[in-house]
């Protein structure tokens, strides 16, 4: 349930601002074609763009002027989850639509991508040149055999040729799959292996916190366990010579050819994502050209308000799905930031400075970075010139409500603070920003547009004002179109089918509220059920971490075999704090007063650090499997784990306890 506090008003769009929000020139266009409601505002389209959802998406088609090469013949063909079939007949390139900008003579010399290091040196990367980097390399991937279909891997991080080698592989219909210089030989191969790749970009190495890290070995490494390899190309990032054998990045992109987009169908495989495979194999997830351009056309362009006068930052990696996000931004003719280097590096304020220093208009972070600022007492705002801010998004978990008023005091009163939640799964969000609706905080403003967004009970009835798991009763066009090496689609639909056959369970608990917003309380599938009242951990952690000796918290449920129910809750300490019995009488306390006395944890226990996947969410499920017994080895994947060392504290502890 939505708490008093978590419903006050934070922030609200003044009139102007709405009035030239693009949603709300949508809404008004789309009103006088499609038959929109013209009143009512975003609750109203909303339910259109749902109970039309045929209509809707066919006037987001058109009111982004996709270039359908072949027409379409219907907008949804089969429209039965797993398997709806979007636009069949059309033709398009996704590549081709990234670039239009290029084609503006107004704009040719603007910056498509401005690049930004640990160093905070600025290189701004015009959109004719991006454009014209592309068609060389589009060329040369042709020439060394790249079909439609082939599958392109990166070993890159954050930097300009890496969205050079992207929009290169989709523009000659190659398949597109990247993961960070930071992922092990192991975590990387995980990936790969999968798809089977017959290039290979990668880099010499990368810097980070300040330091150069070499990654020559586990490019030999890549490039002896990866058969399938027709070529490599190498990225002197560190200034090395070419390893034997390997093409240069210069060579390939040095022409000023034309680029050729091949027309694919809109169902064509653009990239593959990865779950993070805490468990076993990640998931290798297929969303296609003209699923991810229609969805992405919608989700920046509408939710985000992205346009040409704006800079989009969001600090990711290429092994997350937001790099692909922050990437589609060049769709709206958005000046696409990249910053490669730590979060964190040489302080807490790095990500407020490229901020600054890019004049991003809209800060995409990550829920964490959030609430370690809070910890660290900075003050963007008052440090910091944040004035071109429109907009600070967050994602990766919830975010507190302590991390809404952080926001609000700490970098500007009149800012629209967007929690959006999604998943890799559909590389988009399900719920978060609208640039015309309240802020509350603790809540995401609503459901997104074109997303039957619903909260079910274990029976599949619709909840309002209390608890469900999160479901989606209708497809989305950037849904997966299904999984590689799962033939019979058996996997596919075992992820989001099991429980609610026809309708997509995504794992999340969330509440829709009375006003129209969303709460999300944390992963379904590491419930925390406590004589019949479930609880996300995402509130615990919400809670806990409110205290100041508190760094970072794991809360895990585990039914024993007795019928009974132990739940620790694992705390990592900030610097020079103790877990004396005061601080365990404060932690329980505080769960008691903000939560439920139910979820008062049997024990509190220190930890040396909390593991993470490699994208940085707490992993909750495997260390649940190892407080039961599980052996380490079949608990988790170990490639999918920032710290492996730190899962022999929950092995050592189950082994005491049993």
């Amino acid at each position: 349930m939505t708490s008093a506090a978590n419903e006050a008003t934070l922030w609200q769009p003044d009139p102007e601002r709405s009035a030239a929000a693009a949603v709300t020139r949508f809404q008004s266009w789309a009103a006088e074609r499609y038959g929109a409601p013209a009143e009512g505002g975003y609750s109203e389209l909303h339910r259109w763009s749902v109970d039309e959802l045929d209509t809707f998406w066919q006037a987001v088609a058109d009111w982004f002027d996709i270039r359908f090469s072949t027409p379409y013949e219907t907008v949804i063909g089969d429209r039965t989850m797993p398997g709806a079939q979007w636009f069949p007949g059309a033709t398009l390139n996704y590549a081709e639509h990234a670039l239009r900008t290029a084609e503006d003579p107004l704009r040719a010399d603007a910056p498509a991508l401005l690049h930004v290091d640990e160093t905070h040196t600025q290189l701004p990367v015009s959109w004719s040149e991006l454009r014209r980097q592309v068609g060389s390399l589009a060329a040369e991937l042709r020439a060394l055999g790249v079909r439609p279909g082939d599958r392109v891997s990166g070993y890159l991080p954050n930097i300009p040729q890496s969205v050079v080698a992207l929009l290169a592989t989709a523009a000659v219909g190659g398949v597109w799959t990247s993961c960070a210089p930071d992922f092990g030989a192991r975590s990387v191969l995980d990936r790969f292996q999968q798809v089977e790749p017959v290039v290979l970009f990668t880099v010499d190495g990368y810097r980070y916190g300040g330091k150069e890290h070499d990654r020559s070995e586990t490019v030999a490494e890549l490039r002896r366990e990866l058969p399938t390899l027709r070529a490599v190309v190498h990225i002197p990032l560190l200034g090395t010579p070419a390893p034997e054998g390997a093409l240069e990045w210069s060579a390939l992109t040095s022409a000023d050819t034309e680029p050729v987009f091949e027309q694919v169908p809109f169902d064509h495989p653009l990239w593959v994502l990865y779950s993070s495979g805490t468990t076993g194999l990640p998931k290798a997830i297929v969303q296609s050209q003209g699923g991810i351009l229609i969805e992405h056309f919608k989700q920046l362009g509408l939710h985000c308000d992205l346009g040409p006068d704006d800079r989009f930052f969001w600090y990711t990696s290429t092994g997350w799905m937001m790099w692909n996000f922050l990437v589609s931004g060049l769709l709206t003719g958005t000046t696409v930031v990249l910053y490669d280097g730590s979060p964190g590096y040489p302080d807490v304020s790095a990500q407020w400075r490229v901020a600054e220093q890019t004049g991003a208009t809209l800060f995409g972070t990550s829920a964490a970075y959030v609430m370690a600022c809070r910890k660290a007492d900075i003050h963007p705002g008052r440090d910091f010139d944040l004035s071109r801010i429109q907009c600070v998004a967050t994602t990766g978990s919830p975010l507190p409500p302590d991390g809404f008023r952080w926001l609000h005091d700490e970098v500007a009163d009149n800012l629209w603070i967007a929690s959006v939640s999604g998943g890799t799964d559909v590389c988009s969000c399900f719920a978060g920003a609208v640039p015309t609706l309240p802020v509350h905080i603790g809540e995401l403003q609503a459901p997104c547009l074109g997303t039957d967004l619903q909260s079910w009970d274990p029976a599949g009835k619709p909840l309002f004002g209390e608890v469900g798991e999160l479901v989606v009763t209708n497809p989305l066009p950037s849904m997966p179109i299904h999984f590689w090496n799962d033939p019979d689609g058996s996997r596919y639909r075992d992820s989001y089918f099991e429980m609610y056959p026809g309708v997509w369970r995504h794992g999340d608990w969330i509440t829709l509220t009375d006003h129209g917003s969303v709460v999300i309380h944390g992963r379904s599938d590491s419930t925390l059920n406590r004589q019949g009242v479930r609880m996300g951990s995402a509130d615990i952690y919400e809670a806990v971490e409110r205290l100041p000796e508190i760094r970072e918290s794991l809360v895990i449920g585990i039914e024993e075999p007795d019928g009974g129910y132990w739940m620790p809750l694992f705390v990592h300490l900030a610097d020079g704090s103790a877990l004396d019995d005061g601080l365990r009488d404060r932690i329980k306390q505080t769960i008691r007063d903000n939560l439920s006395p139910r979820h008062v944890p049997d024990e509190v226990i220190e930890v040396p650090g909390i593991p993470h996947t490699l994208t940085g969410k707490r992993i909750e499920v495997p260390v649940k499997r190892l407080l039961q017994g599980t052996e380490l080895a079949k608990a988790v994947n170990p490639g999918s784990i920032d710290n492996l060392e730190l899962l022999h504290f929950y092995e050592d502890l189950a082994r005491k306890r049993h």
